[in-house]
């Protein structure tokens, strides 16, 4: 459940180069479009698999504005004032980056404090107007630059700390400025390090073992059907994946499999005995599923359990060098089209 204590918007108008900054709180009282909308976004975004875990550096000014805050040094307007003016003064600069309302919450989830920046771009669009004339009513269709985004929209840039201990999850647009493609919010407005995202580690298991296998002549389907039992089996008992330990587990029967996989992983910036927390439903909803699709553009998706056993399903490699795919066992058929 989220409980909204206070929110604020601030307007980043590129195109006027000028930050128009609000001296009042939005009313979350009387109005159910606002706490509607902060919901619908808090709630998407604290679930989202691309956000990025990240630390303060120790000279961020940020994080002392924050701080300041906490300790009631700053009022919460005074501290979203400071965020929205710096953030403003960094995107005037910004060769690509469109007007936006940056709204800043300090909130409860199930009693967790968060501080939550949320960024949403404008975009165009077409809305009726409704207008008095000499004549009555006359209703029309006019342009409209300063479209928020939908219900149903993810943000593309956004950010969650915890104040108890100032960590952080962020999600980070590059903008360029001054001719360099630069990840803003951590880079220019939070300061802060990040590391790889819950996507990131799921990718790039992924990715680090089928090369593996393919360097080790390891069959292919094979391999990816390992990928999803094991992280499967991980990821039905915690929410914490070891990209790491993930590998000695898929390659179990083969040390140099293992040590090759560990490499990659770990130039890919991921640590032994670092996991990275995901969301276990979403990434089980994955998992549990294996998705094949033919040259001929036949498509099947077969549980995981049921890949490797072949009073189920069968693969069978014929004398042409083709591959058959005998289903068994089948009582009924359901037409989805």
């Amino acid at each position: 459940m989220i409980t909204i204590e206070h929110a604020i918007l601030h307007i980043i108008d590129t195109t006027n180069a000028s930050t128009i900054l609000s001296d009042a709180e939005m009313d979350l009282v009387n109005a159910d479009a606002a706490v509607n909308f902060l919901n619908k976004h808090i709630e998407r975004s604290e679930s989202s698999q691309e956000a990025k875990p990240g630390i303060f550096y120790e000279d961020s000014d940020c994080q002392q504005w924050l701080k300041d805050y906490l300790q009631d040094k700053t009022t919460f307007i005074e501290f979203s004032q400071m965020v929205a003016k710096a953030l403003g003064k960094i995107l005037m600069h910004a060769e690509d980056a469109a007007s936006s309302d940056l709204m800043i919450c300090d909130i409860h989830i199930n009693e967790q404090r968060r501080i939550v920046f949320l960024k949403c771009n404008n975009h165009q669009g077409f809305v009726h107007q409704v207008m008095q004339t000499e004549k009555g009513i006359q209703t029309d269709i006019i342009y409209h630059t300063a479209i928020m985004p939908g219900l149903t929209q993810k943000l593309d840039e956004f950010v969650s700390i915890n104040p108890h201990d100032l960590s952080l999850m962020v999600c980070a647009k590059r903008y360029t400025i001054d001719g360099s493609a630069i990840l803003v919010f951590p880079e220019a407005l939070l300061e802060c390090t990040l590391s790889p995202s819950p996507k990131e580690a799921l990718q790039t298991i992924n990715k680090a073992a089928k090369k593996v296998a393919e360097d080790f002549g390891r069959d292919p389907l094979e391999t990816a059907t390992t990928i999803k039992t094991v992280l499967a089996k991980e990821l039905e008992t915690s929410s914490a994946l070891d990209p790491v330990l993930a590998g000695q587990k898929i390659f179990a029967d083969n040390p140099a499999m293992q040590q090759q996989y560990s490499q990659q992983v770990q130039d890919a910036g991921f640590s032994e005995h670092k996991p990275v927390q995901v969301d276990q439903e979403t990434a089980l909803k994955k998992m549990l599923h294996h998705k094949l699709k033919t040259d001929t553009g036949i498509e099947l998706t077969i549980p995981i359990n049921y890949f490797d056993n072949t009073d189920y399903v069968e693969f069978n490699n014929n004398p042409d060098g083709s591959l058959s795919i005998t289903l068994k066992h089948i009582n009924n058929i359901i037409n989805r089209s």
